[in-house]
């Protein structure tokens, strides 16, 4: 399944789904629906209750399940009970809440601006644009993080196809190429920041986005310079591609005096503040 993962809100209730491309289907986390139609404190044991229920009445709806990784408020990835949009609603019909209707209605809206984004690929991007603004991004900003995405999409695009497997190995090499150039891994990137569920990027300073697309960038004309097939021989390039960046990173840094990796996000504007002080 090829992971487009993402966090949406229902009612100021965060619920994580994934978009299979093969399928064209969003698939969603049935605890985080569970929480967000009956405010349960425990969903994981309401769903554990409705899951056996289904199972003995002999539901079909239990043969539908999906197990996905998803991140949660740890961080950590775990894997998830998951139901595509048709399925999902049929669990529904078994939680009793007045919130059951509203939610379908929100479903069937969230799932045709999906089918607009991939008949209008422009949709998405204009809508990702809108999110931002919403959130005080600054227009260079906002262009920088979307010509990012850019390079990060025809890098995936080289490795899925050079026999590259998605999700792990996609992370393994990304891990590799963004330790090389910010001496972080991603993980140890969004803990110096504050993250745990965010996408890293959504809070990278306009430096260190520049920075990830030229690690990122390098590591795919490398990759094509040498043809690398596979997981082993395209660590060879994202290596190559993230020193690239490094070694333009200790420049900057040497000339400015400033580091390009730091502690800046949008989560936490008053670090911003004190800066400026």
């Amino acid at each position: 399944m090829k992971n487009d993962y993402q966090i949406v809100t229902f009612k100021d209730k965060k619920i994580r789904r994934q978009w299979d491309k093969k399928e064209e289907k969003w698939y969603f986390s049935v605890i985080d629906v569970i929480e967000a139609l009956t405010d349960s404190t425990i969903p994981k044991r309401y769903w554990s209750d409705l899951k056996n229920k289904l199972k003995n009445e002999g539901s079909q709806v239990y043969e539908k399940i999906v197990q996905l990784k998803f991140i949660a408020s740890d961080g950590k990835k775990y894997t998830t009970d998951c139901f595509s949009t048709q399925d999902l609603i049929r669990v529904i019909q078994s939680i009793p809440s007045p919130k059951a209707e509203p939610f379908k209605l929100w479903l069937a809206k969230v799932g045709y601006e999906r089918l607009q984004e991939i008949a209008d690929p422009e949709r998405s991007l204009n809508r990702a644009r809108g999110s931002w603004q919403k959130l005080g991004r600054s227009q260079k900003w906002i262009q920088q993080r979307m010509m990012g995405q850019e390079t990060r999409n025809k890098l995936t695009d080289y490795w899925k196809d050079h026999n590259v497997e998605e999700q792990n190995e996609y992370a393994i090499l990304t891990n590799i190429i963004h330790e090389e150039w910010s001496h972080l891994s991603v993980k140890g990137h969004k803990q110096l920041k504050g993250l745990k569920s965010e996408n890293l990027r959504d809070h990278m300073t306009e430096a260190e986005l520049i920075f990830t697309a030229l690690a990122e960038l390098s590591t795919r004309q490398i990759a094509e310079s040498e043809r690398s097939k596979g997981l082993e021989e395209n660590k060879i390039p994202a290596k190559k591609g993230g020193l690239i960046a490094k070694n333009a990173r200790l420049e900057l840094e040497q000339k400015t005096g400033r580091k390009v990796v730091t502690t800046e996000n949008f989560k936490f504007p008053e670090r911003k503040i004190k800066k400026l002080k």
